[in-house]
């Protein structure tokens, strides 16, 4: 009897952790439909939701990280850690995967540790350019670890590294083919070019604020202005949509449509995102939240720009956004950063980090 074949994997806390880990388990489920998934996520997260849309169980651990500033939750971080270490322990005990993927996010920490202790084979997918505290911390128990960018080797063992790239949606693959069906679906003006604003799912609040001060330069330009403030800010922003050439909205469900409709790109430089846009190859301006561990935002940027693949703005010098707008609507410098930003892309990340998978697998 054919031996049905366990993967546990473990990512969450935001998009950027959880929809690889769904692409990874997408693909390994398209190449064996009999293959069985549990994932693990932090109880109190987005991947709570999103990974039973995605049509997978999850099962949630009481964690959460310690707070950079000091703050009476850092107390509760002890107990929560003990506590998320024996639910790990009871979850693998109980489900016996054959494998361990960790994709980042709190709850990736505990599983691993765990199954680094039982010798269950594991390999982490570390999307950023900038690894956490605790991937590091897990990459000597681990068996492979997947990368995104380049000079890996500075944080986790060489010998280990397999540089994939971060999985992407599959449907970004052929945008410039949907341009016309874009422009039709957000009832854009032909006859303009387009500025995406992407502040995540969420929102971000300074690029939000760049955007609307700088509207009437935008349309001085002949630009409109396709953009998502992200839920927490819909209601602040709503007021632009009576303006001709503006539309705003909490969250674009439509990414691929977005991406194919847009002509210039302002992104913030998660490690998803900057994947993404390499894969779509359009003039972007990556603002970085300077609000994340490590800076890992601004990094990542900066190993894009290092290619003159992309421009990057930081949040202090918001009074320079036009000056940059204007340079990426230059058409011979917009064109060198296309062809800059798609030789950086890895459009087969996701079947190369689930051959990784496959190599240290205990399958016949």
């Amino acid at each position: 009897m054919k031996k049905v074949k366990k993967i546990l994997i473990s990512g969450g806390g935001t998009g950027g952790h959880i929809y690889p880990a769904i692409a990874i388990a997408n693909q390994l489920k398209q190449e064996d439909p009999e293959t069985q998934f549990l994932f693990v996520g932090a109880q109190d997260k987005m991947e709570m939701e999103k990974v039973p849309q995605a049509g997978y169980p999850i099962k949630g651990l009481w964690i959460a990280g310690l707070q950079r500033n000091l703050s009476l939750k850092n107390m509760l971080f002890p107990v929560k850690l003990m506590s998320s270490l024996a639910r790990a322990r009871t979850i693998i005990k109980e489900f016996k995967p054959d494998v361990v993927v960790g994709t980042g996010g709190f709850a990736s920490g505990p599983i691993l540790h765990v199954a680094g202790k039982k010798r269950i084979p594991s390999l982490i997918q570390e999307q950023n350019s900038y690894a956490g505290i605790t991937n590091k911390l897990l990459a000597k128990s681990v068996s492979k670890i997947c990368v995104a960018y380049e000079g890996m080797e500075a944080y986790f063992p060489k010998d280990k590294i397999v540089f994939t790239g971060n999985p992407v949606r599959q449907d970004l693959l052929n945008v410039a083919e949907k341009r016309t069906a874009a422009i039709q679906y957000f009832q854009l003006d032909e006859r303009k070019k387009t500025l995406l604003v992407l502040g995540g799912s969420l929102g971000a609040r300074a690029i939000n604020q760049i955007i609307a001060n700088h509207t009437v330069d935008l349309e001085e330009r002949n630009l409109q202005i396709l953009w998502q403030t992200g839920k927490f800010y819909i209601e602040d922003y709503q007021e632009y949509n009576k303006k001709e050439g503006i539309q705003t909205h909490a969250y674009l469900s439509k990414m691929d449509l977005a991406y194919a409709a847009a002509d210039i790109i302002v992104s913030r430089a998660g490690a998803s995102s900057v994947s993404e846009l390499c894969i779509v190859g359009k003039p972007v301006v990556f603002i970085p939240s300077p609000n994340v561990a490590e800076d890992h935002q601004t990094k990542n940027a900066l190993a894009v720009v290092k290619h003159k693949a992309a421009e990057m703005l930081k949040e202090s010098d918001k009074d320079l956004f036009i000056e940059v707008i204007d340079r990426l609507q230059n058409k011979e410098y917009a064109d060198q950063l296309t062809k800059n930003i798609k030789a950086l892309a890895k459009p087969n990340a996701t079947k190369e980090i689930v051959k990784e998978i496959k190599k240290i697998a205990p399958w016949d």
